[in-house]
């Protein structure tokens, strides 16, 4: 790294995650229940395999 900023005027000052409230926020992972996410995943995988096996249906009986 020391060779990568060497070309540049810089100076680098360590700041205290607690200074910066907005970055921290967003840095955090939000809980959730993880058999909740699934259920719903599983859900929409359902669905979405009935329409892409619907779609394909249709087109195997439009080009027959």
């Amino acid at each position: 790294w020391i060779e990568l900023f060497s070309d540049y005027d810089c100076e680098i000052r360590y700041h205290p995650g607690k200074a910066n409230v907005v970055a921290d926020a967003l840095c955090r992972k939000e809980r959730v229940n993880p058999k909740r996410v699934r259920a719903m995943n599983m859900t929409l995988q359902s669905s979405i395999k009935d329409m892409i096996l619907a779609a394909q249906k249709e087109v195997v009986d439009e080009s027959a």
